[in-house]
C-alpha cells in the first residue's frame, strides 16, 4: 500500500506536467512566468512549497533539539525582510515586466558594467549557487532514504537521480505553470502528512499527550524567545547581545540568502512577476510570509520536541534524524506511504523551482542576451528544456561531492553581508549604479577573507559564526558599505535617459531628484507603518498559535489581542496607500 501511494503521487506529478506542456511551449515568458497569469494564492502557495524542502523538518528538528523552540530564531528573524518585500517591492517587481530579476539589472543600469553584472550573476546564481542549494536538498533526501529504507550508502545517489529525473520531466515539459500547480498539490500533501505525524507521535503511549510532553522537557525548551546576554542551560538558545543584534537588526536586510533576498529576488521575484496584477503580487508575498513563518513550523516543532524524549541517545549532530525515526516508528501502513510522499513532495517542489529558476537565468540572461539573441521563441523553449536537464546533471555531480554543507549557509550569509542594502536602495535612490552593485557583490568576499584568514590569527573570535561572535559579520557589513559608497560617488551615474525610462515605467518612491521635485515622505512613512504592523501581526500569529498548542491560555489571549490590534493598524495604513488594490501610485 505504501509503495502504491508513492507511485500514484509520481504519476500525478507527471500528469500535471503533461497537462501544461502546450501552454509552456508558446514562448519563454510562458515557460518561465506562466504567461504572467497566476492568481495570488497559486503563486503564494508555490513560494511556501518551494521553501519546504526535504531537509526543512530535519533542520527544524535539529534546531529544537539543540536550542529549544527559540532556536528557530535563526530563520524566524528573516520575516522583517520578507515583509519589506511585500510592501515596498512586490508592486515594483510586477510593474517592471522583466522575465527574471537579473534582467532587471540592465533595465535599471546602463553600459558595459550593467552587461557584465547581468552575465556574471546569471552564471553565479543560476549555476554555482543553484547547484549548491540543490545538492544540499539532495543530501537531506539521501539521509531520509538511508534511515527509512536502509539503502546502502553507495546506492543512494541513484535513487535521488531517479527522483530528479521525474522532476526534470514535468518541469521541463510544463515550465512554471506545471511547477506552480504541482507545488500546490505537493504542499497540501506535505502539510497534511506533517500534521498527521505530529498528532500520532504526540498522542502515542510513549509521549502521553501535551501535558506529559511539557512535564518531561528540560526547563526553557518551550521558551519562544532566546535568552539575550545570558548563558543557556543546554536546552534553550542563549545569545550574546551582539549576536542578538546581528540576527534581529542586521541579517534580514544586509545579507543575500536564497528565498529571503533583500528587496525580493530569485524565485520569490519570479512568482511575483508571474502574477496577474500588482495586487496579486502583494497578496501572494503576504500570504507567503504568514504561511511560511506562522503556520508551517508547528507540526515539525511538536515532532522535534517529542523526538528529544523518544531518542535521547542521538548526538547533537544526529538529532535531526529524530524526525525520520519518529516517522518509521509511529506511522502505520498507508500513512507511512503518505508521509514519505509528503517528503518527496517537499523535495520535488523545491527541486522543480530551483531548476526552472536557474534555467531562466541561463537562457534569458546568458544564452539569449550574449550568445543567440536572434533565435526564435521555439528555440528558446527548446534551449530551456535542455538547460533544465543540464542543471540536473551538474547538480547530481555536485551532490556526489558533498559530505556535509551546513557550513555553506553561514558562508553564504557572511559573503553576502552588505550587498542587501544596495539591492534595496537601487529602487529608491537614483545615484546607485552598476558599479555600486558590482563592488557590493565582491567586497564581502574580501572582508570575509580578511576576517577568517588574517584577523583570526590575532584573535580566534574572528573565526566564529554569527551565533557565537558576530564581529566578522559586522566587519563585513561595514567594509562592504564603505566600499560601495566610495564606488558610487567615484563612478559616473547611470545614463540620464536610461534612468528616465526606468523612472517613467516604475514610478518609484524615494530620492529620484533629477526626475521628481521632492521625496514622497508621507507615502514612505505609511508604507513603513504597514511594514511594522505586518511584522507584529505575523509574529503574534506565530506565538498565539504556539501558545494555544501548548495550552498557555493567558499568553495565547495576549498574543491574540496584539494580533487584532496590529491587523487593524495594517488595514488602516494600507488603505491610505492602496497597497492592496490595483490602483498604481
Amino acid at each position: 500500500l505504501d509503495y502504491i501511494i508513492i507511485a500514484a503521487f509520481f504519476l500525478l506529478s507527471l500528469a500535471v506536467g503533461l497537462k501544461f506542456r502546450k501552454q509552456a511551449g508558446k514562448d519563454i515568458s510562458s515557460f518561465f512566468l506562466g504567461g504572467r497569469n497566476l492568481p495570488w494564492y497559486i503563486a503564494g502557495i508555490s513560494m511556501v512549497a518551494t521553501t519546504f524542502a526535504a531537509d526543512t523538518p530535519l533542520a527544524v528538528t535539529e534546531l529544537v533539539a539543540q536550542n529549544g523552540i527559540a532556536g528557530n530564531w535563526l530563520w524566524w528573524n528573516m520575516l522583517a525582510g520578507g515583509m519589506l518585500t511585500t510592501f515596498f517591492f512586490a508592486k515594483y517587481w510586477r510593474r517592471a515586466e522583466v522575465l527574471t530579476d537579473i534582467e532587471f539589472i540592465e533595465m535599471r543600469y546602463s553600459g558595459k558594467p550593467a552587461s557584465f553584472l547581468r552575465g556574471f550573476r546569471a552564471l553565479y546564481f543560476g549555476v554555482f549557487m543553484n547547484v549548491l542549494i540543490i545538492g544540499w536538498v539532495n543530501v537531506a533526501l539521501m539521509s531520509l532514504l538511508q534511515v527509512f529504507f536502509d539503502i546502502p550508502e553507495n546506492q543512494l545517489l541513484w535513487y535521488v537521480a531517479g527522483a530528479m529525473v521525474i522532476v526534470v520531466i514535468y518541469s521541463a515539459m510544463s515550465g512554471l505553470l506545471g511547477v506552480a500547480f504541482t507545488d500546490v498539490i505537493q504542499f497540501v500533501i506535505a502539510m497534511t502528512g506533517s500534521i498527521i505525524l505530529a498528532f500520532l507521535v504526540l498522542n502515542s503511549d510513549r509521549i502521553g499527550g501535551m501535558d506529559s510532553l511539557k512535564a518531561n522537557l528540560p526547563a526553557g525548551t518551550l521558551d519562544f524567545f532566546p535568552h539575550v546576554g545570558s548563558q543557556g542551560n543546554g536546552s534553550m538558545l542563549a545569545l550574546g547581545l551582539g549576536s542578538f543584534l546581528a540576527f534581529i537588526g542586521f541579517q534580514w536586510w544586509a545579507s543575500w540568502y536564497p528565498g529571503a533576498e533583500p528587496g525580493g529576488g530569485g524565485y520569490i521575484a519570479q512568482r511575483m512577476m508571474s502574477t496577474k496584477t500588482e495586487k496579486d503580487a502583494v497578496y501572494s508575498t503576504l500570504f507567503f510570509q504568514i504561511a511560511h513563518y506562522c503556520i508551517r513550523p508547528w507540526p515539525w516543532i511538536i515532532v522535534a520536541l517529542c523526538a528529544m524524549l523518544l531518542y535521547p541517545e542521538l548526538s547533537p549532530a544526529d538529532s535531526k534524524l529524530g524526525y525520520v525515526m519518529a516517522m518509521k516508528e509511529f506511522l502505520p501502513t498507508g500513512l507511512k506511504g503518505l508521509l514519505l510522499v509528503a517528503f518527496f513532495a517537499a523535495y520535488m517542489s523545491t527541486i522543480s523551482t530551483q531548476l526552472n529558476w536557474g534555467t531562466s537565468y541561463l537562457i534569458n540572461d546568458f544564452y539569449k542576451r550574449f550568445i543567440n539573441p536572434e533565435a526564435q521563441q521555439k528555440q528558446f523553449v527548446q534551449a530551456s528544456r535542455l538547460g533544465t536537464l543540464l542543471l540536473m546533471l551538474i547538480a547530481l555531480f555536485v551532490t556526489s561531492l558533498i559530505g556535509t554543507i551546513s557550513g555553506v549557509w553561514a558562508f553564504i550569509i557572511e559573503c553576502g553581508a552588505g550587498l542587501g542594502l544596495v539591492m534595496i536602495l537601487r529602487w529608491y535612490w537614483w545615484r546607485i549604479n552598476a558599479w555600486s552593485e558590482i563592488v557590493a557583490t565582491v567586497a564581502p568576499f574580501i572582508a570575509y577573507g580578511l576576517a577568517k584568514f588574517v584577523f583570526v590569527r590575532f584573535d580566534e573570535a574572528w573565526g566564529k559564526g554569527i551565533g557565537e561572535d558576530p564581529r566578522s559579520f559586522f566587519f563585513t557589513i561595514a567594509f562592504t558599505t564603505v566600499a560601495w559608497i566610495i564606488a558610487t560617488y567615484t563612478t559616473k551615474p547611470t545614463d540620464e535617459s536610461h534612468l528616465r525610462k526606468f523612472y517613467d515605467k516604475i514610478r518609484p518612491d524615494g530620492n529620484w531628484a533629477p526626475f521628481r521635485e521632492s521625496v514622497n515622505g508621507s507615502r514612505l512613512l505609511k508604507l513603513g507603518i504597514c511594514w511594522l504592523s505586518a511584522i507584529v501581526m505575523a509574529y503574534s500569529a506565530l506565538f498565539l498559535t504556539g501558545s494555544f498548542i501548548f495550552k498557555a491560555w493567558n499568553e495565547g489571549l495576549m498574543y491574540t489581542a496584539v494580533f487584532v490590534v496590529s491587523l487593524l493598524v495594517l488595514r488602516f495604513a494600507a488603505g491610505k496607500v492602496h497597497i492592496f488594490s490595483d490602483r498604481s501610485e
